[in-house]
């Protein structure tokens, strides 16, 4: 019996372990779909002329995950009632935030964008798009640089912490 405890024991820790090291790897591929979004939501709205809530729904069909959740959200909000760009973009944020493997960081560069959204003319719109798509490019480029260093080593820190509470509690 004591060594079936200790063994739920490793595999709670190294599963939970792996779902850290999962966290870290989901990182920079949602970054390269949010910067991957706003390039068609530039294509969208600038070359296109597309509505915004229209143009966020066909987003959301070209990706899948939080990153099309997120886009499915703000077009539903934009739809259902009278709002602005600005509230409608954070409102989906904090929705599907929890979905989402970002940090902080992320989150203030798509609040500042979502601030400025609607509000400016078609060419300061698409400044503002470049400039939120350079600091998601600097963000992603740290996001893979964490996960070189520290996704193994969490991998094996999950196994190791649970071997360590099985000797211990030996």
């Amino acid at each position: 019996m004591k060594w079936l405890g200790a063994l739920i024991i490793i595999c709670c820790t190294t599963l939970y372990g792996f779902y850290r090291a999962n966290a870290l790897k989901e990182r920079p591929k949602q970054i390269r779909q949010l910067r991957s979004a706003l390039q068609s939501l530039e294509a969208e709205m600038l070359y296109g002329q597309t509505p915004l809530a229209k143009a966020s729904l066909n987003i959301s069909q070209q990706f899948s995950g939080p990153v099309s959740h997120f886009f499915q959200q703000f077009a539903r909000k934009l739809n259902e009632k009278e709002t602005t760009a600005k509230k409608a973009w954070e409102e989906s944020i904090q929705l599907v935030w929890e979905e989402l493997s970002l940090k902080t960081n992320e989150r203030e560069v798509l609040f500042q964008f979502g601030a400025t959204l609607g509000t400016m003319s078609r060419e300061q719109q698409q400044k503002q798009l470049k400039l939120t798509q350079t600091h998601l490019e600097r963000d992603e480029l740290e996001a893979k640089d964490l996960q070189m260093k520290y996704e193994k080593m969490i991998k094996t820190l999950g196994f190791l912490a649970g071997l360590l509470i099985v000797i211990l509690m030996i």
